[in-house]
C-alpha cells in the first residue's frame, strides 16, 4: 500500500546515494498525488488495449511515482533517473537482491501455476524459483509486510524476497499469464480425446479428426502474445514445435535458442492453423511442407515473416524468420567491417560490371550484406533487380524475382528474361547449381554487376566451387570482381563487460604471432539482466575480403586449387575471419570463446 512515509523513505535513500537532491524531493512530496491519477490513466489505457480488460487493481507505488519525474541525476551528464535506478538503490537499502526478470530463464509452470493471474497482477508478484523449503519471489513493493506474511501462508514454505521494477514484472505477468489465459481458452474449446493425424504414433488409432476453428479469438489472442514476444526480444525466429504430449514454443536470439512456452498438444494444431492462415498457406494441408509470409507491425515499424511448416513424427513443426527492415537494410558501416576492409567492399559493388561472391554457412548475415548493399547502391538513376528463392523480404525500391520452379521460373531462366528488362545490378539469392553459375558469369560478362551467394566456408574455396560447376576458367578470371567470407560473432553486452587475461594454452590455440609469454586483456560478459544472463547482447560480422588481382586470375585460369589461392591472397595482405574475429577480440567486442566458436574451421 502507497504511503507517504515510504515515498519519503525511498527519496532519503536515493538522496543519499546522489541520485536525487533535496530540491527534487521536495518536488515529489509537493506533485506526487498528481503524478499518480496521471501513471494509473496511462496504465489503465494500456492494459485495456493489450488484455481488454476493463479496470486494472494493482496501486500505484512509490518507486514508480518518483520514476514518473524523469529527474536527471546529479553530476551525470545526460542521466535521467529511472525506474530501474530507483529499485535498484532500494534493494541495496533494504539488503534484498536486485532483480530483473527474463522470460527465457523463468520457468513458465512455475509463473502461470504459482498464483492466478489477476492475484500476480494485483500483488504484483513471481514465482521465480522453488525449492521443497524456500520459493523465491519477485515483488515490486518490499514495503507490504501484510502481503509478506499472507503468502507466507499461502506457500506453506519460507519467502525470499528478491526486489523487480514494477513495469518489469508487469510485463513479465502480461505475457506469460495473457498467454496461459488464451492457450487454457484455446484447449476449452478441443475435446480432450482429440485425435492426431500429424502425430505419427497415433495413426494406429485411426480417429478422425477435426480441425481446430484458427479465427477463434484465444488462438488469436496467443498468437498476438508470442508474436509481440518475439519481437520484444529481438528474436530472428520462432519455433512451434510438436512433442508426443505438448507443444514447445522456441526463440533464437543472438543465435542462441530459448524455450518460452509449453502448450498443450490439443492447441498446437489450431495455433499453426491460425500461423498459416496469416501466412496464406493452406490450412487443410498437412503432409507436405509448405512455405508463407506475412507482414505485420511492431512499434511504428513493418515486420516481414517468413513462415515454413513441415510435417514432423508428433505434427506440424512451423519455424517463422523475423525480417526486421532495421536489420536486414543497414548502413555498410554498421555490418562490423574495419575501414580497410569496407573501403575495398565498396571498391567491389561500385564498378558497372563483374561478378561478386557473398559465401558464408546459413546464418552466417549473407542476406544483411545484400539488402545492405543493394540499398547503399539504389539510386532513381539504377535498375536494381533480385532474383530470390523465397524472397526475405519485400522492398519497393527493387524489382524482386521470386523463383517457383514449377512454373518453371528457376534462377537461370528468371535471369534471361532480367536481362531483357535492362537491368544494372542483378542479385541472384544463390548460385546452385551449373545453369545458374554459367548465366551469372555471362550477365556480368555482357556489362551487369551481378551479386550473389555461394554457400562455402571461406573465400579462396567459392573460387574452386564455381570451377566445380564447370563454369570455364577463362571466363570466371575475366569477371570475379571479389569474394566476401563471413560469420555472426556474438557482441558483448556493455551493461556487465568485465576485463580477463588469456590463459598461456588460449594464447597459443590462437596460434596470434609474437603473443607467446605476453599477457593479453580482453573482455568478457558477466552476465546481467539486460543479456538475459549469457554476457552477450548482439551481434556482429567478421569478414574476409579477397580482391581479384592479376596473380589470383592466372591461378584461376591454371585452375589451381583453393590453398594456392589462399597462399596468394594472404601474401597481398587478406585478413582471414579467425584474424578479423581476433582483432575483434581485442577491441573489445566480443569473447575468447566467440573467437574458437565461429572460427573453429577458418
Amino acid at each position: 500500500m502507497f504511503t507517504v512515509a515510504n515515498l519519503g523513505r525511498v527519496c532519503d535513500m536515493l538522496v543519499a546515494d546522489g541520485l536525487m537532491h533535496e530540491g527534487q524531493v521536495k518536488d515529489v512530496m509537493v506533485r506526487y498525488s498528481i503524478q499518480e491519477k496521471r501513471i494509473l490513466i496511462d496504465r489503465r489505457g494500456h492494459l485495456r488495449k493489450a488484455l481488454g480488460r476493463r479496470r486494472v487493481s494493482y496501486e500505484v507505488g512509490e518507486m514508480e511515482i518518483i520514476a514518473s519525474f524523469a529527474f536527471p541525476i546529479p553530476n551525470r551528464d545526460n542521466q535521467k533517473l529511472t525506474e530501474h535506478n530507483i529499485t535498484e538503490c532500494v534493494a541495496r537499502h533494504l539488503s534484498l537482491p536486485f532483480f530483473i526478470p527474463d522470460p527465457t530463464k523463468l520457468d513458465y509452470k512455475l509463473v502461470t501455476s504459482t498464483f492466478p493471474g489477476q492475484f500476480a497482477e494485483r500483488h504484483l508478484i513471481i514465482p521465480i524459483r522453488k525449492t521443497r523449503k524456500v520459493v523465491t519471489l519477485a515483488v515490486a513493493n518490499p514495503f507490504d509486510t501484510e502481503l509478506l506474511e499472507s503468502l507466507n501462508k499461502y506457500t506453506g514454505t519460507e519467502i525470499e524476497l528478491v526486489l523487480a521494477p514494477k513495469s518489469e514484472i508487469l510485463k513479465t505477468i502480461m505475457e506469460f499469464h495473457g498467454f496461459k489465459k488464451s492457450v487454457d481458452l484455446a484447449a476449452k474449446q478441443a475435446s480432450d480425446d482429440l485425435g492426431d493425424l500429424g502425430n505419427l504414433e497415433a495413426l494406429a488409432r485411426m480417429k478422425s479428426v477435426e480441425e481446430l476453428d484458427a479465427s477463434d479469438q484465444p488462438v488469436i489472442q496467443a498468437v498476438w502474445f508470442l508474436f509481440n514476444y518475439a519481437f520484444d526480444q529481438q528474436a530472428s525466429d520462432i519455433h512451434i514445435e510438436p512433442k508426443r504430449e505438448t507443444s514447445e514454443v522456441r526463440l533464437r536470439i543472438d543465435g542462441v535458442l530459448h524455450r518460452i512456452h509449453v502448450m498443450p498438444k490439443v492447441v498446437h494444431r489450431a495455433v499453426v492453423s491460425r500461423v498459416k492462415t496469416l501466412a496464406r498457406m493452406d490450412i487443410a494441408e498437412h503432409r507436405r511442407p509448405q512455405d508463407g509470409r506475412l507482414k505485420t507491425t511492431f512499434k511504428d515499424s513493418e515486420i516481414e515473416l517468413r513462415v515454413s511448416a513441415v510435417p514432423t513424427a508428433f505434427g506440424e513443426k512451423v519455424v517463422i524468420r523475423v525480417f526486421d527492415p532495421d536489420v536486414l537494410t543497414q548502413e555498410i558501416s554498421q555490418l562490423g567491417m574495419f575501414a580497410t576492409e569496407q573501403d575495398l567492399f565498396e571498391s567491389f559493388i561500385e564498378r558497372t560490371n563483374g561478378l561478386v561472391l557473398v559465401t558464408g554457412p546459413t546464418g552466417s548475415g549473407k542476406t544483411t550484406t545484400l539488402y545492405s548493399t543493394l540499398q547503399y547502391l539504389y539510386s532513381p538513376a539504377v535498375n536494381i533487380t533480385t532474383i530470390e528463392d523465397p524472397i526475405e523480404m519485400v522492398r519497393e525500391e527493387f524489382n524482386q524475382i521470386s523463383v517457383h520452379k514449377r512454373l518453371g521460373i528457376t534462377f537461370s531462366s528468371a535471369l534471361r528474361n532480367v536481362l531483357r528488362q535492362d537491368p544494372d545490378i542483378v542479385m541472384l539469392g544463390e548460385i546452385r547449381d551449373q545453369e545458374t553459375a554459367e548465366s551469372a558469369v555471362q550477365s556480368a560478362l555482357t556489362g551487369h554487376l551481378v551479386l550473389s551467394t555461394l554457400h562455402t566456408n571461406d573465400t579462396a574455396t567459392s573460387v574452386t566451387r564455381m570451377l566445380d560447376l564447370r563454369v570455364l576458367p577463362f571466363l570466371l578470371s575475366s569477371v570475379l570482381v571479389g569474394v566476401v567470407a563471413q560469420r555472426l560473432v556474438r557482441c558483448i553486452c556493455e551493461h556487465c563487460k568485465v576485463s580477463t587475461l588469456l590463459t598461456h594454452d588460449q594464447i597459443l590455440s590462437l596460434n596470434i604471432p609474437g603473443a607467446e609469454g605476453r599477457e593479453l586483456r580482453v573482455g568478457y560478459g558477466a552476465g546481467c539482466a539486460k543479456c538475459r544472463g549469457t554476457g552477450y547482447r548482439g551481434r556482429t560480422g567478421v569478414f574476409e575480403i579477397m580482391p581479384i588481382n592479376q596473380h589470383i586470375r592466372g591461378l584461376i585460369q591454371q585452375q589451381a586449387g583453393a590453398e594456392a589461392i589462399r597462399r596468394e591472397a594472404l601474401a597481398e595482405g587478406m585478413i582471414t575471419i579467425r584474424e578479423y574475429a581476433i582483432k575483434k577480440m581485442a577491441m573489445g567486442l566480443t569473447t575468447y570463446d566467440e573467437v574458437i566458436r565461429v572460427t573453429s574451421e577458418s
